[in-house]
């Protein structure tokens, strides 16, 4: 390969591009003007949303009402999982290494089939709000649903809240250089409005307005890209020659992979090994796709199965825009400022980006304030804020449920309707916190490539998770101690391994390896095939010695009884949601024979506990009415929408199949 340092010296496009009028990097009045827009829409739709939602109960606020149809789930499922994080990771880890990332996109092509045809049936039928909920009423007892529960959390804080405010953060520090916890709490507080306030409903209809001005945005950024740097075949010549002029010489640093342009890469050195990639990340994209709060809660937000499963189809053909809207992009901005981008010299890269790890991470905002011209950059900076804003809301609300649902309700087990909406939504500014707190972390780690970092913390805790789902749907043999020990085990290894991670940190560029063997030698893809198989032997030799769960408990909660109608008798009775007349407002207050029981009913509340009881959806009317029931949805299809599903299902797995052929 002809991709030496010494022509660079020479090249034009060895540093910045000269002057042009779509280089002007100074935020014009209209691309304010065209940000406000933007703000005004989201938040028009968020709180028409809020509006019109059913938000004084935890079915309307958690599960939007399950009254969604196929096109806003399909729409949310992209924009919950396509995040600012998306745009400058996966576009930096394309400026880094190649193409070979887009396989975490174009493998959840076949994931979401698994997803609606499989997973969501069992979910449906089981009529539950979590997937902590599901492993209580599979398993029985608390402690598998604490688990599950606080890991979940944890691992929304490390690898999706502070990874996603990090990325947006570096976006807004190169486009409009303002202070980076500033930017990031000011969009945090538009963002919380109509999550706190709106429940699922408000962020699903959100999610589907910012996913077309993602949509739009991020293509008009590629077609004027493209024809920057001269076409797709000039892209590619120009990314092999992009080496950075101040490097090592003496090693292989700031040189393009020669493999760039492959997405099976060798099993033993690459930096995605293909083993790893085909069954390694299945293992995590099916924890992702198929287990996560995040997504699944979309899914169960459907009015129908037929809808849940048409949402899952819209959302794998929208996957496959990635390649064009963040990979190309982020090749495009290594061909085009190689010195910037590629830099490998930790005092050029504090220069370039004030991270001395690497400055990958800029390459797609480089690409917004360089190339699109006045009234478009605002556009893009509106494309940023909305995956930005739209990762944020989702896994806000979905945590919140978690919390809400699996936690407070084990120490309250006499909660009220009330009383779990005000938590769910005072743990979502907690959550904003802690996530602030984390992102110096997100920063230094994996050598500035923000979506390995998230991916490799991925692979060390969400492995026995899978596990643990993928046995308890299909293999009814399963139990609760073999559930626990198989999680306690994979929790254990995975630590380690996280743990090192940390302490070991990596070597630069040329520097030396100092870790043990098994923390560079063992790919973290390779790591979580190993974690995934100790948890699930685990679970399997101690569920074999210990008594099988009788059959009446399992009920419509594994895949050969999805379908079984008759009365489940649950092992542990679940927390009860009371609702109380007694809410405690001020103004006059009667006594009230309820049951047998005195309670104090409030005829007349103050103002601003009016305000207060219409921000978290709980009008008089609300107080006044019995709960709601829980009514699960039917998974029976039509036949003639059954026929159609399947046939869009079979003609999007061909086209993935045809896409990881052409790339391999």
């Amino acid at each position: 390969m002809a991709s030496t340092s010494g022509p660079m010296t020479t090249t034009p496009w060895s540093s910045t591009p000269p002057p042009s009028t779509g280089e002007n990097t100074e935020i014009h009045w209209a691309d304010i003007v065209v940000i406000v827009v933007y703000f005004a829409i989201i938040l028009a739709v968020g709180i028409w949303s809020a509006w019109r939602a059913n938000r004084g109960s935890a079915k309307g606020y958690f599960l939007a009402g399950r009254d969604m149809a196929w096109w806003p789930v399909g729409a949310s499922l992209f924009a919950s999982n396509i995040g600012s994080g998306h745009f400058v990771g996966l576009a930096g880890t394309a400026a880094a290494s190649g193409i070979a990332v887009v396989a975490y996109e174009w493998n959840a092509i076949f994931i979401m089939v698994m997803l609606g045809w499989i997973f969501v049936p069992v979910y449906i039928s089981a009529g539950v709000f979590t997937m902590p909920e599901y492993l209580r009423k599979r398993f029985g007892g608390q402690r598998i649903t604490v688990y599950l529960s606080v890991v979940s959390l944890l691992l929304y804080v490390f690898t999706k809240i502070s990874a996603d405010i990090f990325a947006g953060a570096v976006f807004i520090q190169q486009s409009l250089k303002w202070d980076l916890y500033l930017a990031v709490v000011l969009l945090l507080a538009i963002t919380a409005v109509y999550t706190v306030t709106g429940g699922l409903s408000a962020v699903i209809w959100t999610d589907t307005a910012q996913t077309v001005i993602m949509v739009a945005g991020a293509f008009v950024l590629t077609g004027l890209s493209l024809a920057r740097v001269g076409g797709y075949n000039e892209m590619i010549r120009r990314f092999f020659l992009a080496v950075p002029v101040i490097r090592d010489n003496s090693t292989t640093c700031g040189i393009p992979n020669a493999d760039a342009l492959h997405m099976f890469r060798d099993p033993i050195n690459a930096d995605l090994p293909w083993p790893g990639v085909i069954f390694g990340l299945t293992i995590l994209a099916t924890w992702y796709w198929c287990t996560d709060q995040v997504i699944v809660q979309r899914c169960l937000a459907a009015k129908t199965i037929e809808h849940s499963k048409g949402g899952c189809i819209l959302a794998g053909y929208l996957k496959i825009l990635p390649f064009f809207l963040m990979i190309l992009p982020g090749m495009i901005s290594r061909a085009l400022y190689p010195n910037e981008v590629g830099c490998v010299d930790p005092d050029e890269c504090l220069r370039y980006c004030q991270n001395a790890a690497g400055c990958s991470n800029v390459a797609y905002p480089k690409l917004v304030v360089r190339i699109m011209p006045t009234g478009l950059r605002g556009l893009m900076l509106a494309v940023m804020l909305a995956a930005l804003m739209s990762s944020l809301t989702s896994i806000f609300n979905s945590s919140s449920t978690i919390f809400t649902m699996d936690i407070w309700r084990k120490f309250r087990t006499q909660s009220t309707e009330r009383e779990l909406m005000i938590v769910g939504r005072l743990f979502v500014v907690l959550l904003i916190v802690v996530s602030i707190v984390w992102i110096p972390i997100v920063q230094a780690a994996q050598g500035g490539q923000l979506f390995n970092y998230i991916q490799a913390v991925t692979g060390y805790l969400s492995p026995p998770i899978c596990a643990c789902f993928i046995l308890g749907i299909f293999w009814k043999r399963m139990t609760e101690p073999g559930a626990f020990w198989g999680l306690m085990s994979g929790l254990v290894v995975g630590l380690i391994r996280l743990v090192m991670d940390f302490a070991y940190g990596s070597p630069g560029c040329g520097e030396p390896e100092f870790r043990p063997a098994v923390l560079w030698r063992v790919h973290f893809l390779y790591f979580a095939m190993i974690l995934f198989a100790v948890s699930a032997i685990v679970m399997v030799v101690v569920s074999l010695c210990t008594p099988p769960i009788d059959d009446k408990h399992l009920v419509r909660l594994t895949w050969a009884t999805r379908h079984n109608f008759e009365e489940r008798h649950d092992l542990d009775k679940p927390p009860e949601t009371v609702e109380m007349l007694d809410l405690g407002g001020e103004g006059e207050t009667v006594d009230t024979e309820v049951n047998d029981l005195k309670v104090k009913a409030v005829e007349s509340p103050s103002l601003w506990r009016r305000g207060f009881d219409w921000m978290c959806g709980i009008s008089q009317k609300d107080q006044s009415a019995p709960p709601e029931p829980d009514i699960s949805i039917s998974i029976d299809e039509k036949p003639r929408s059954r026929l159609i599903l399947n046939i869009n299902a079979i003609i999007m797995m061909c086209v993935g199949v045809f896409l990881w052929a052409f790339y391999a």
